[in-house]
């Protein structure tokens, strides 16, 4: 039961006891705040991977015989569609893993996606990535601050974000392996931050929504996982967006 449906008395003008209110709201914010805590941590694990797996493949200005075996042999494919995969595994298994299997599944795909996304060392400048970074976590803070404070009910544009995110996907494959057109990925990137800008208010209204009081600790964990690895891929994807557009090439 969501937090919606269980406060649905007092937005209709019935009373609610204060203290009881209290106490949601109390919990409400320690769930919120282990949801950011957890996805904190994804984006460290990943900041970290992405520097261990580039300190190996790049030296003295050139690649290492494995950064050349990870970035230009057959193996980038994998490096690159392996997230992808392991986020649809995570996906229709979430729902069997146990609380300590689900955060431990998180950060093994924050680690994977480090190393996917290592290559942005090589080919862009540090200042770049740093500046990237620090673009993207201005404004999704502000985002997911305006998706947990609205009282906009933000579901209606659900399925038109969610059609935007299979549209990138679909045409993003298309141009990797068929267009290798720098235009269309320009146009990509400036689409994938409008969308996963709406997502990210979208995913925190709903990770909100999804708290209820009585929840054990093994669900309320399992919520809080799943809330931040959504979180999670709404920065990432902003994240390497705001580079492709904004970033200085080495």
């Amino acid at each position: 039961m969501s937090d919606f449906d269980r406060n649905s008395a007092a937005r209709w003008g019935q009373s609610v006891d204060r203290a009881g209110s209290a106490a949601i709201d109390q919990g409400l914010r320690t769930y919120m705040i282990g949801v950011y805590n957890y996805m904190t941590l994804g984006l460290g694990v990943t900041g970290l991977a992405a520097l261990a797996v580039n300190q190996m493949a790049f030296a003295n200005g050139a690649l290492t015989p494995f950064g050349q075996m990870l970035y230009l042999s057959p193996l980038k494919w994998v490096v690159m569609l392996a997230p992808l995969a392991f986020i649809l595994l995570f996906s229709f298994n979430a729902h069997r893993m146990s609380a300590s299997a689900a955060r431990t599944a998180f950060l093994v795909f924050s680690a994977v996606m480090g190393v996917s996304l290592s290559s942005i060392l090589v080919v862009f400048t540090g200042a770049s990535v740093v500046r990237a970074f620090f673009i993207t976590a201005a404004a999704f803070a502000g985002l997911s601050l305006y998706g947990y404070t609205t009282k906009r009910d933000l579901s209606p544009m659900a399925s038109f974000l969610i059609m935007g995110v299979i549209g990138i996907i679909i045409a993003s494959l298309v141009n990797v392996f068929l267009l290798h057109s720098s235009g269309m990925q320009f146009a990509l990137s400036i689409l994938t931050v409008l969308v996963f800008s709406g997502l990210t208010a979208w995913d925190t209204q709903a990770i909100k929504e999804m708290y209820f009081e009585g929840d054990g600790y093994e669900v309320a964990t399992k919520k809080s996982v799943n809330g931040a690895l959504m979180l999670y891929l709404d920065f990432i994807n902003i994240f390497q967006s705001i580079l492709s557009l904004s970033g200085d090439r080495n």
